[in-house]
């Protein structure tokens, strides 16, 4: 057994679920023909997930998400580059 205390971070693992539903999410409207971008910002502007295409199940996939997070997830990933 380890002698170490390992360390856990909740926030890194909810990140990571973000950037992949994100991702996923942005892949099907694309893949649909839609404007990603001006789909989403659309839906977290307003919250309405008609938005969001049903194709490859990614309106229930974004709707999993708190848009408060979303957005906090954004902001931190847009300010660090």
């Amino acid at each position: 057994m380890d002698e170490f205390t390992r360390k856990f971070n909740v926030m890194d693992e909810k990140d990571a679920q973000i950037r992949h539903i994100l991702t996923t999410v942005y892949a099907a409207l694309e893949e649909k023909g839609y404007n990603p971008i001006n789909q989403i910002v659309g839906y977290i502007l307003s919250e309405d997930p008609t938005y969001i295409t049903n194709h490859n199940q990614a309106r229930m996939l974004i709707r999993k998400l708190d848009r408060d997070e979303l957005l906090q997830v954004l902001v931190t990933d847009y300010l660090k580059k």
